[in-house]
């Protein structure tokens, strides 16, 4: 039986979000104790205490059981998003998170890589008005022509899909809602671009779907919280 874990998180951060729906996919929340970090006014105690990258996501596992603002010396700090989730799905081996076979493994932090070094980088500098559409979807198209025929990233759900989805759910509510330092009216045109499952990402479309309704995404995800938010972060690029 896995140590009882402390997960420090926040709702803005997808990074934050990748190990939630790791430990919802575990269906670990007997185990799991959650402490929202307030990034913009972080807790004094946590750099020294929990992660002193002062970062979000964060875990302490194992040791007494003690107040999420009182972390105990005795349990383990670990932290950095994709290092979480794999330690989530050893922990969790039910989840099946982390192929068993190591070609499928090899393949999902593969295509993790994709999503690391083309999707977030590109995604960020569309949203932001500094790049083109074209390099933001010709990096989505670097994905697609990962997925298999159907499923998820590598078949089954895996540790690949978490990686993605936190992102492509922030990139849906930019694109809906128009936000960001593209040129206004071309959010919505973007995202049935992305979604819709047809023309030159229809295979990507489908996918994006099934990751957006999974019950994982859904259950960790305040999509009014996060569109307020970006309202707020985004409302002087277009000045």
């Amino acid at each position: 039986m896995p140590e009882r874990i402390t997960l420090y998180t926040a709702k803005i951060c997808p990074f934050a979000q990748r190990v939630e729906i790791a430990l919802h996919e575990a269906k670990a929340h007997h185990n799991v104790e959650q402490f929202q970090i307030d990034l913009q006014n972080k807790p004094e105690w946590y750099a020294p205490k929990v992660n002193p990258a002062s970062k979000v996501p964060a875990i302490a596992y194992g040791g007494p059981h003690v107040p999420p603002d009182q972390p105990s010396p005795e349990s383990i700090k670990l932290a950095e998003s994709l290092i979480l989730v794999e330690f989530v799905a050893d922990l969790f081996p039910h989840s099946h998170l982390l192929p068993h076979d190591p070609v499928k493994r090899a393949q999902a932090r593969f295509f993790i890589d994709g999503v690391s070094t083309k999707f977030i980088p590109a995604w960020h500098a569309f949203s932001q008005g500094k790049s083109s559409e074209e390099d933001f979807l010709t990096a989505v198209e670097h994905l697609q022509a990962l997925l298999p025929e159907s499923g998820f990233a590598v078949g089954a759900y895996s540790i690949a899909d978490v990686a993605l989805t936190p992102f492509l759910g922030r990139a849906r509510v930019t694109l809906k809602e128009d936000l960001g330092g593209y040129p206004r009216g071309e959010g919505p045109r973007v995202l049935a671009v992305l979604t819709s499952g047809t023309g030159r990402l229809a295979r990507f479309g489908k996918y994006a779907q099934d990751l957006l309704a999974r019950e994982s995404f859904q259950a960790t995800f305040d999509e009014a919280y996060i569109t307020e938010r970006y309202k707020a972060r985004f409302a002087d690029l277009r000045k």
